[in-house]
C-alpha cells in the first residue's frame, strides 16, 4: 500500500501539471500522513540536508563551466578541431558532431548545454551540406547525450550523492562507456549516409590542421587535467568543477577574448537559474528519500523483485527497461532522485557492483534525454535549430536505437565497462 500510496501522489500531482520539486514534497506528505508520521520539522530539516553537501558544489560550477565555454568561444574551437580532423571524410559533418561531443562531455558534463552548443554550430552546415535537417537534428540530440557519460557528468555528481557512491569511481568508470556511446553513433550515422551522394568538403591541409589545433589546445587540455587530477587525488570532483569553471574563465576573457568583462554577470545569472533548479530537485527528493527509507518502500520492491534476485543479468535487464519506461515520462535528475533509494538496496542486495550499476542507470537516465515526449534535450535542439518536435523524432530515431544497443551490450558484457575503470582507476 506505501507503494500505491507515493507512486499514485506523485504521478497525480505531475499529471495535473505540479512542478516535480513539489510533486515530490507532496508525495513525502502523502506518505507522511499515511503512516502517521506528519511533522512540518522533518520536511524543513531533510529539505536542508538535501542541498547542504559538499559534493553538490559541484553542480553549479559544472554549471558555469559549460555556460562560458558555449558564450566564450572554448565550443567553437573544438568544433573546429573536429571538422579539421575529420570533416573530409564522407558524411564527415556528422562524425565532427560525435567527436566534438564527446571533446565537449569531457568539459561540462551537460546535455544541454553540449546539445545547445553543437546544435546552432552544426545544424545550419550539415544543412547547407546537403544532409536531412531531421536527421541531422537527430544526431546532435543523440551527441547531447554523451554529456553526463564521459566524465566530468552532473548526472554522475547527483548519483553519487543521493546512492553515497564514490564520485571519483563513477567518473573514472564513465570514460569508455561515453566512448563506446560514440561508437554506437558512429555507426549509425554510417549506415544512414552510407547511400547519400553528398560532396564532402576538400581534405584540410596539415598546416590548417595545426592551427586548428593551436586554436583549440587550451580548450583540449582541459579533459587531461581534469582525468589526471581524480586519477591521481590532486583534487576531488568538487575541486575538479571549480577548476573547470576558473580555467575556462580565464580562457574565454584573457586568452580567446571572446568573453568580455560585461557578460560575466549574464553568464552568472544564467548558470544560477539552472542550479537552483537542479538544487531545488534534490532538496525535495531527499524528504521523499528520507520517508522510502522508513516506509521500507526499498524492501518491498526487493520482494517484488525477487524471481530475479538470483541472475544478475536478467535483474540488469528488468531495472533497464524500468527506467527506459520512466525516462520516456521524466528528466534525467528527477529520474535519478527518485529511482536511485528504491533500487539501490536492490542492487546491493543482488551482490551488483554499486559502481557498474551507476554507470548503466546514468546511461540509460542520459539516453532518456532524447526519448520522446519529454526529452529535454529534443526540446533544446528543436528550438535551436528550428525542426519540429514530430521531425525531429523521426531523425533521432536509428541513434536512439543504436545507444540502446549499447547499453544493453554493457549489460550484457560487464567488462566493457569494469575493466578500463579498474585499469583507469588503479
Amino acid at each position: 500500500m506505501t507503494i500505491a500510496i507515493f507512486v499514485g501522489s506523485l504521478l497525480g500531482t505531475m499529471a495535473i501539471g505540479m512542478p516535480i520539486a513539489y510533486a515530490l514534497l507532496i508525495s513525502g506528505i502523502a506518505l507522511m500522513y499515511y503512516m502517521d508520521l506528519f511533522d512540518a520539522q522533518i520536511i524543513a530539516q531533510n529539505v536542508i540536508n538535501g542541498a547542504d553537501s559538499f559534493p553538490l558544489l559541484a553542480v553549479p560550477f559544472f554549471m558555469l563551466a559549460g555556460e562560458i565555454m558555449n558564450t566564450g568561444g572554448l565550443s567553437k574551437r573544438i568544433v573546429d578541431v573536429a571538422l579539421a580532423l575529420v570533416g573530409h571524410v564522407k558524411g564527415g559533418l556528422g562524425y565532427v558532431a560525435i567527436l566534438a561531443a564527446c571533446i565537449l562531455s569531457a568539459l561540462s558534463g551537460s546535455a544541454v548545454a553540449d546539445a545547445a552548443a553543437l546544435s546552432a554550430l552544426l545544424v545550419p552546415m550539415m544543412v547547407k551540406a546537403g544532409h536531412s535537417k531531421s536527421l541531422s537534428g537527430g544526431l546532435i540530440a543523440a551527441s547531447g547525450v554523451i554529456g553526463p557519460v564521459i566524465p566530468p557528468s552532473i548526472g554522475f555528481v547527483v548519483f553519487g550523492v543521493v546512492g553515497g557512491v564514490s564520485i571519483t569511481k563513477l567518473f573514472l568508470a564513465g570514460l569508455v562507456p561515453g566512448i563506446l556511446l560514440g561508437l554506437g553513433l558512429a555507426f549509425a550515422w554510417w549506415w544512414e549516409v552510407r547511400k547519400e551522394t553528398i560532396v564532402s568538403p576538400p581534405k584540410k591541409s596539415a598546416g590548417e590542421i595545426g592551427r586548428a589545433l593551436r586554436e583549440g589546445i587550451w580548450a583540449l587540455i582541459l579533459p587531461f587535467i581534469i582525468i589526471f587530477g581524480l586519477k591521481f587525488g590532486v583534487f576531488t570532483p568538487t575541486e575538479a568543477a571549480v577548476v573547470a569553471a576558473v580555467y575556462s574563465l580565464i580562457v574565454a576573457v584573457f586568452v580567446y577574448r571572446e568573453l568580455k568583462i560585461s557578460e560575466l554577470f549574464a553568464v552568472f545569472v544564467t548558470s544560477a537559474q539552472t542550479t537552483a533548479v537542479v538544487m531545488l530537485l534534490v532538496a525535495a527528493a531527499l524528504v521523499s528519500a528520507w520517508l522510502i527509507t522508513v516506509s521500507e518502500i526499498a524492501t518491498s520492491v526487493v520482494d517484488l523483485l525477487q524471481p530475479f534476485m538470483g541472475n544478475q543479468t536478467l535483474l540488469l535487464i528488468a531495472i533497464m527497461v524500468l527506467v527506459v519506461i520512466v525516462g520516456t515520462a521524466m528528466d534525467m535528475t528527477p529520474t535519478i532522485l527518485i529511482l536511485t533509494p528504491i533500487l539501490m538496496p536492490v542492487v546491493k542486495a543482488a551482490g551488483i557492483d554499486p559502481v557498474y550499476f551507476g554507470v548503466l542507470f546514468i546511461v540509460n537516465n542520459s539516453i532518456g534525454l532524447i526519448t520522446p515526449p519529454v526529452g529535454t534535450v529534443l526540446n533544446v535542439v528543436a528550438g535551436v535549430s528550428r525542426i519540429s518536435m514530430e521531425d525531429l523524432m523521426k531523425g533521432v530515431w536509428p541513434f536512439l536505437l543504436a545507444q540502446l544497443v549499447v547499453l544493453f551490450l554493457m549489460v550484457l558484457f560487464p567488462q566493457l565497462v569494469m575493466w578500463p575503470a579498474k585499469l583507469i582507476g588503479g
